[in-house]
């Protein structure tokens, strides 16, 4: 099943928060890269699991990073969070003291993880414990990858898989799904407008 929470195999539970709650369930933003909303999910193909983390910016819903791997670790969460912050660089935004909202999942709590937000000056939130509306917002785009791609098929290869969330994630969802929150604007359409507009404006 698709969307299954990681760190509940075996026993284990999320545990303390390494971060407060700086969002609070205000999942809005004036700006890109105000706040991030990043989760781990997973889905079966007749090799394995697959691991997905992605981050969400919640201005305009696009989704800035993601890692896709078969093992779930540390890893999984800072190539997601790397891969965000390039993105945004390339694209010449600052993306210093961004709010990364999460669970308290252990990928999230990680030496290797708190040291990426660091490193890239960002300010770590962390909801509560077995509350899903802490991340409901990067609950939805999970729901909505599952019916459109993951539901679709009976998954072979992790590869074809792979292929298949990357290719809905910027092609789909970013430049054909056009959102209600966002005037009918696609996640690009409304932050190339929105950024032209405030450039015009200053």
């Amino acid at each position: 099943m698709f969307g299954k929470k990681r760190g509940t195999k075996g026993g284990k539970r999320p545990g303390p928060p390494a971060h407060d709650d700086l969002v609070r369930r205000d999942f809005t933003a004036t700006a890109p890269n105000e706040r991030w909303l990043t989760d781990i999910t997973e889905h079966p193909t007749s090799e394995g699991t697959v691991y997905l983390c992605a981050i969400k910016d919640v201005y305009s819903n696009r989704i800035v990073g993601y890692s896709i791997s078969d093992r779930m670790k540390s890893s999984l969460a800072v190539d997601a969070l790397n891969s965000a912050v390039a993105r945004r660089r390339v694209e010449g935004a600052d993306v210093a003291r961004c709010i990364v909202h999460s669970d308290r999942g252990s990928q999230f709590r990680s030496q290797r993880f708190l040291a990426a937000l660091r490193r890239h000056d960002l300010r770590g939130s962390m909801g509560q414990v077995a509350s899903a509306g802490d991340n409901a917002a990067m609950e939805s785009f999970f729901a909505l990858l599952q019916k459109n791609v993951l539901d679709r098929h009976r998954w072979t290869t992790r590869e074809d898989l792979r292929i298949a969330i990357i290719t809905w994630i910027e092609r789909t969802n970013h430049r054909r799904r056009r959102q209600t929150r966002l005037g009918r604007l696609t996640p690009i359409e409304y932050e190339a407008i929105m950024t032209t507009q405030v450039a015009l404006a200053a």
